[in-house]
């Protein structure tokens, strides 16, 4: 079998974080320790850490008795389960990299990942439609043949033991395709370990009950699910579709103390006229990534909604995190933070030139964080590095922003969804902003399209409210509000932004929509 290329770039000691440790191992020691202790929870199904710990052994022994050796790989596309999680761990175990696919791919999409991936086996459920593959499949919800029960060995089996290297592929996290093809991220266990170091501070341990309600196939959930498994503590898996009401519910009645959420969820759950009915008092931190968090959001949150914030800001590659403590700092909602201690922090102009503090540019981040490569891409891992005069290497993040006076950053934009119209750059956030101040307006995303008068000029595709406007009122309205080079082209109304599983707004998706519409 193919193995998945090493590094050992982010394996150096730091005296701020303990010394590396597999989290296969810790499962482990959690089981010694507490057998009957809660580790998974779905949908009225528990697993004890004896339980999850044997399970793990068995999936480790299964993988090796087909022949996978460490830094080997598999592929998982499925809702989340207690078997996606054990079938997670036990490949871990047995020093196995994991490509968790997203589901809501196409068909040619995951075929693609999974050939990409290099996996000889690949987990599924019901909602993989069958379709041709090299990779034996391995049925997680279903009895019979290719099952996983099928597959599995039996009750009591123990694989050989694994001595699990820092630089070992950990995970393959497929980006979500919102600019393309999707491209493999070699995520290494040294990388994921930062992960669980960072976690220490902020209240995982064995008493601690962390909800997911995003797909494991995402960074966004594994930097809250790893953590958690990590310290011993227990994680509430819910329902494979976000309902706001059915998670506090979830929350309440398990005593959630930790969460991850991306901000379209916290959205909903704010949105709901009865949230101040649940109990959620035993909440001490809950997070946030993955897409735009807006100020007023964060504040809405932190009023009404008890324990800490925490919003992070980064890329499932890695290289420089922000970290924005947002109960610490109310007078700071606007920004994504401060760079994460140890975490270098940079933004360089389009010729690749580093900026003072104040100037917008690319944002650009350096830290033990940071992964190995893009997968069988070595040109797009070249495009995605920057490096400074020392021979530094960064991961360019794509995003545009600038450092405060107190050393905050603030976004502006992603640097290919900028606007450049007439030689002015716009920025859709600015105009976005504008459009939510609106009371017929529920959410906006917007778009630069061809112009042949000035290049690209912005459209505004609104979800409305109940207080809705006709389109044109609206434009008119925002135009008022906008700057002249800012003003928009066209206001559409759609039912729905077109999201990623994690909740991004696919604005290629909406490029194309008005393009086909005006062919």
């Amino acid at each position: 079998m193919g193995k998945i290329a090493t590094s050992t770039a982010s394996t150096a000691a730091a005296a701020d974080v303990p010394p590396f440790r597999a989290i296969a191992d810790l499962a482990r020691e959690h089981a010694a320790a507490r057998p009957h202790a809660r580790a998974l929870v779905q949908a009225g199904r528990s697993v004890t850490w004896g339980q999850l710990d044997a399970m793990m052994d068995r999936v480790a022994a299964s993988l090796q008795r087909d022949g996978f050796k460490p830094t080997d790989s598999i592929a998982i596309c499925a809702y989340n389960s207690l078997e996606y999680a054990a079938v997670f761990l036990g490949a871990l175990r047995a020093g196995v990299a994991v490509a968790p696919l997203p589901t809501g791919a196409l068909p040619s999409q995951i075929g693609t990942m999974v050939e990409d991936s290099g996996a000889k086996l690949f987990f599924v459920d019901a909602v993989v439609p069958a379709f041709g593959t090299k990779a034996k499949r391995i049925r997680l919800d279903v009895p019979g043949a290719d099952s996983f029960e099928q597959w599995l060995m039996p009750e009591g089996a123990k694989p050989r033991r694994v001595v699990t290297r820092p630089e070992w592929p950990f995970n393959i996290i497929y980006s979500s395709g919102t600019t393309g093809t999707p491209k493999g991220i070699v995520q290494s266990h040294a990388m994921r370990w930062m992960h669980v170091a960072r976690g220490e501070g902020y209240g995982y341990g064995p008493q601690a009950t962390a909800m997911i309600a995003t797909s494991l196939c995402s960074n966004t959930t594994l930097v809250c699910f790893f953590p958690a498994i990590a310290k011993g503590g227990c994680v509430v898996i819910g329902p494979p579709k976000f309902d706001p009401a059915k998670y506090l519910a979830i929350a309440e009645q398990e005593k959630a103390t930790h969460t991850m959420l991306v901000p379209v969820q916290y959205q909903r759950i704010m949105s709901l006229p009865d949230f101040g009915k649940y109990d959620l008092r035993a909440f001490q931190m809950k997070f946030c990534t993955s897409a735009p968090f807006h100020a007023e959001l964060k504040a809405d949150i932190l009023k009404r909604w008890p324990g800490g914030l925490v919003e992070f800001y980064g890329m499932t590659e890695g290289g420089g995190t922000c970290i924005l403590d947002a109960h610490n700092h109310p007078d700071k909602l606007h920004t994504v933070g401060k760079p994460s201690e140890g975490h270098d922090i940079r933004v360089i102009d389009e010729d690749e030139r580093e900026l003072p503090r104040g100037e917008i540019g690319e944002i650009v981040g350096r830290s033990r964080a940071m992964m190995t490569a893009y997968h069988h891409q070595p040109q797009k891992t070249r495009e995605a590095e920057w490096y400074d005069a020392e021979g530094n290497r960064f991961i360019r993040t794509g995003d545009v922003g600038r450092f405060d006076d107190d050393g905050f950053v603030t976004l502006m934009d992603r640097r290919k969804d900028m606007v450049i119209s007439g030689g002015f750059n716009i920025y859709p956030s600015d105009i976005e902003a504008i459009l939510r101040q609106h009371a017929g307006v529920a959410d906006a995303a917007v778009v630069g399209v061809p112009s042949l008068e000035w290049g690209e000029t912005p459209v505004a595709f609104v979800v409305p409210s109940k207080e809705r406007i006709a389109e044109e009122a609206l434009r008119t309205w925002a135009n008022s509000q906008l700057g002249k080079t800012q003003r928009l082209n066209a206001v559409r109304y759609l039912d729905e932004l077109p999201r990623s599983e994690i909740g991004k707004v696919l604005k290629r998706q909406l490029r194309e929509k008005y393009t086909a519409q005006s062919a």
